[in-house]
């Protein structure tokens, strides 16, 4: 085996000269494109779920075999190690690019797909591709905004997915109604991702990264060579974070329509007005979480995120009125969206320039959506034995023993520069 790779070099350890206090004109396009980038993730992971119905129709495709689709697409958020990976190797510029692309060419073969197999397919890799981009999204802001302002970036960029999920729950009714109906939800996606894979001819590589290349070219490539480091530790306790957080947040809102229409007598008329309401309240706090974490620091701001996902889980699922249900579904859906910027903001700022990306794809990707891929099956077969309500409540516990772990393990990280938050 070979013998531990060097952590960092004097050069790679001295930080960048200081920035102004104003962002660039560069900084502020970067911050729009990504933002539109990252849009599409909650659009794409939410127009599946909305086209179900009508694909299954569409196709005659069984109920049960439905459920394997989603879970096949799934796979391709775990596959997306290997491409969120590369970004260590190609640069983080080179990766995005191929993400955007293969994404906007996949959900476009999506739209013209002739049958379930290759809707299944075209949607695996649209995954991996969207999960990828997702990903280096996040490394890229955290590389190239200031130490004060690099939360609220992340945090704007992250409540920008759950602005794509809301806007497509909007819009896919009416998009269905059309002549292509479910086929048009892929083909609107795909307009401002091509205009973004054109515009992206502005984009640079990251100053870090360009500034480290030299020295990570002559460095071990081989598969798993982080967990061959110091930061090996590391690794495994934010990929835990992640499995805990992962597993709850990925079915609170999933399984709360069977819930409250199975164990609180609700009709479909009134779930879709919760969910709604809920939604629309949350939504606008998402866009100050970032901001938060610059001000309280990430671990505080960690505490609060995950509390109020425990508390909003929890009482989405045990409480009784419609009115209480539903302010309970806008603290979980605030406090689910809420511990995306904290993990990922950790994540970004806790390995240093030459392990980042495989870093974020070993504890995000592989291991982290190895649970939220996996959780569906089991708390569905959880829930025919203990009933919705108890069998998510008690996920609401994931989130605490994944606070205790940031609060054991991760060191505060505000206002420090990435050459300082990522030594051990």
């Amino acid at each position: 085996m070979p013998s531990p790779l060097p952590i960092s070099s004097a050069r790679a350890d001295a930080p960048l000269p200081e920035r102004p206090a104003r962002l660039t004109t560069y900084q502020r396009w970067l911050f729009f494109f990504l933002s539109v980038a990252t849009f599409f993730e909650g659009y794409d992971l939410f127009a599946l779920a909305q086209i179900l119905p009508n694909l299954r129709a569409d196709m005659g495709l069984d109920p049960v075999y439905a459920g394997l689709l989603v879970s096949f697409a799934s796979v391709g958020n775990v596959l997306a190690y290997f491409v969120v990976d590369r970004a260590d190797r190609w640069g983080r510029k080179r990766v995005l690019t191929v993400t955007i692309v293969g994404y906007t060419l996949f959900s476009l073969l999506t739209a013209f797909a002739a049958n379930v197999w290759m809707f299944a397919v075209c949607q695996l890799v649209a995954r991996i591709f969207l999960l990828g981009e997702y990903a280096v999204a996040m490394v890229y802001a955290a590389e190239e905004y200031p130490a004060d302002r690099r939360g609220m970036v992340i945090g704007v960029i992250q409540a920008c997915a759950s602005l794509g999920a809301i806007v497509c729950a909007i819009v896919v009714p009416f998009l269905l109604q059309t002549p292509w109906g479910w086929r048009s939800v892929y083909l609107v996606g795909t307009v401002p991702l091509i205009i973004i894979a054109i515009a992206r001819r502005n984009l640079r590589e990251t100053e870090r990264f360009a500034r480290d290349a030299g020295d990570a070219a002559s460095r071990d490539r081989s598969f798993g060579r982080i967990l061959r480091t110091p930061y090996r530790a590391r690794v495994f306790q934010l990929a835990a974070i992640w499995a805990l957080t992962l597993f709850c947040t990925q079915n609170a809102v999933t399984f709360w329509k069977e819930f409250a229409i199975a164990e609180r007598g609700f009709t479909d008329a009134q779930v879709g007005s919760a969910l709604a309401i809920a939604s629309l309240a949350s939504l606008p706090f998402l866009f100050f979480v970032g901001k938060v974490l610059d001000v309280i620091g990430r671990r505080m701001g960690a505490v609060a995120a995950f509390l109020l996902t425990t508390l909003g889980v929890s009482s989405s699922y045990t409480l009784e009125s419609p009115g209480a249900l539903t302010f309970s579904l806008v603290l979980g859906i605030l406090g689910t969206g809420s511990v995306l910027p904290v993990l990922n903001t950790f994540t970004a700022e806790l390995f240093p320039t030459e392990y980042r990306s495989e870093a974020f794809a070993w504890a995000n990707n592989l291991i982290g959506r190895t649970a939220y891929l996996a959780s569906p099956l089991i708390l569905g077969w959880s829930a025919g034995v203990f009933g919705w309500g108890p069998t998510v409540a008690t996920t609401a516990l994931f989130p605490l023993v994944a606070l205790a772990l940031i609060l054991a393990f991760l060191p505060e990280t505000v206002g420090r520069e990435l050459e300082e938050t990522s030594r051990l």
